[in-house]
């Protein structure tokens, strides 16, 4: 009896029921009671008051709350939708690569967008490996079509000044270029393949696929690219023998060495057995835009 009594005491020094969906709270300082209805969150002197038609609870403002259309997990990891890069890799560069620029100068305003929201979804480090480094291969290759069309007609990257040092595009609350997402991010990925994925908008630059990187696809993706980029004559020329490479062999020779040699890593991807004792050059490599 002691129980009720006292309950009976605690609701009347703080608020009315006013029937099913209904809450009525009286403020110390406002003796006009505040009508709250269901079934919505309303805040209310630092708390959210989340009600449904059986009951009303304070929560502290800054709380997630758990039901319809909240995460359950906070860390849960983003569905990136790499969707809009897809379609205009499909529209506007063919299946060898070849870009058209003036083509994607029409859509400027869809890669913007996508820029944008990359921009706005910073990969977490609870993304998985194939997430990031998707994620990451598509900003770069998207942020150079970018770069191009900013001075477009031009006939090479290189006649652009300082292309991979420019800090033009915004991830998080980072300003990044080229250089700092290929040095600084994905190579310390320990994803040698990536130098196949990624593109310099030039001729001898592994091509620029019409198909956005996706995390579910990814291990495709990089084996398919890898073997294609070995397998073209203009870009390498592989006998057993005798290796006349691409220069991009040359210049991150150390990511390729980091699970044994150049040739075992090689040997991976091609038809023949490469001999340990085969000589080594390296082709000219053509900076010419690749339209």
């Amino acid at each position: 009896m002691f129980c009720v009594i006292r309950i009976l005491h605690i609701i009347l020094l703080t608020g009315f029921w006013n029937g099913p969906g209904h809450l009525e709270l009286r403020s110390i300082d406002a003796p006009t009671p505040l009508i709250l209805h269901d079934p919505i969150l309303k805040k209310n002197e630092g708390y959210f008051i989340q009600e449904s038609n059986n009951a009303a609870r304070p929560i502290p403002i800054g709380v997630k709350t758990i039901g319809p259309g909240t995460d359950q997990n906070p860390q849960k990891p983003v569905v990136m939708s790499h969707k809009s890069w897809d379609t205009l890799l499909k529209k506007h560069v063919s299946e060898d690569g070849a870009v058209d620029y003036e083509g994607f100068k029409t859509d400027w305003k869809a890669l913007s967008d996508y820029l944008e929201y990359l921009g706005q979804n910073v990969p977490r480090d609870s993304w998985s490996k194939e997430e990031q480094l998707s994620f990451w291969i598509n900003a770069y290759n998207a942020m150079t079509v970018d770069l191009i069309l900013r001075h477009y007609p031009v006939k090479s990257i290189k006649d652009i000044k300082q292309p991979w040092k420019q800090r033009l595009w915004k991830v998080g609350t980072q300003w990044y270029h080229l250089n700092a997402i290929e040095h600084e991010v994905l190579r310390n990925m320990n994803e040698p393949r990536i130098h196949f994925a990624l593109v310099c908008a030039s001729r001898s630059c592994p091509r620029l696929r019409n198909a956005a990187y996706t995390a579910s696809t990814l291990e495709d993706q990089l084996q398919k690219v890898t073997r294609e980029f070995l397998t073209d004559p203009e870009k390498n020329t592989i006998s057993q023998n005798r290796l006349e490479l691409s220069k991009l062999f040359q210049w991150y020779t150390k990511d390729f060495k980091k699970h044994g040699g150049l040739i075992d890593f090689l040997n991976q991807y091609v038809d023949i057995t490469i001999s340990d004792k085969a000589t080594l050059t390296y082709k000219d490599y053509d900076w010419g835009l690749n339209e």
